[in-house]
């Protein structure tokens, strides 16, 4: 099946470590940035200087991301058998209450890559900052099987 979804280049590291490491069967992907051909996207506090819509739209990027370090670390996204952790991170003013709706944009993605057999547990957190001033940081966490 076509999703017609995209995927841009894998990111790179902004310090000293790696974008992905498999031990196992299981795949831990670094934190992934709402980052567009290299370039920052989505500054701000979601709720303040960016709208939800926003903060959700940033929040696909970083998933895409993620999805692009994968496939690049695995040679192809069929080898994944599972999601099994879903890490969000948010920047929002402190009184912002739908980091859910935000973090299932990231949640809604994987669904339709994997399927909804194939769901995560999901930990979401608002948090004050994150690198770049930008909204959102990915963890995400795969089973993957040869």
């Amino acid at each position: 099946m076509d999703l017609n979804i995209k995927l841009p280049p894998a990111p790179t590291p902004l310090g000293a470590y790696v974008e992905a490491v498999q031990t196992g069967n299981l795949l831990f992907l670094s934190g992934t940035l709402p980052v567009e051909a290299g370039v920052p996207k989505f500054a701000g506090r979601i709720g303040g200087e960016l709208s939800l819509e926003e903060g959700r739209a940033a929040t696909r990027l970083a998933a895409l991301n993620a999805l692009a370090l994968a496939r690049e670390h695995l040679g192809s996204l069929a080898r994944v058998t599972r999601v099994v952790r879903l890490g969000v991170n948010l920047v929002t003013t402190p009184d912002f209450r739908d980091h859910p709706k935000v973090a299932d944009a990231a949640s809604e993605l994987l669904v339709s890559v994997f399927g909804a057999d194939k769901i995560s547990t999901r930990q979401v957190l608002g948090i004050a900052s994150l690198p770049l001033g930008l909204c959102v940081e990915l963890e995400v966490t795969l089973e993957v099987g040869p």
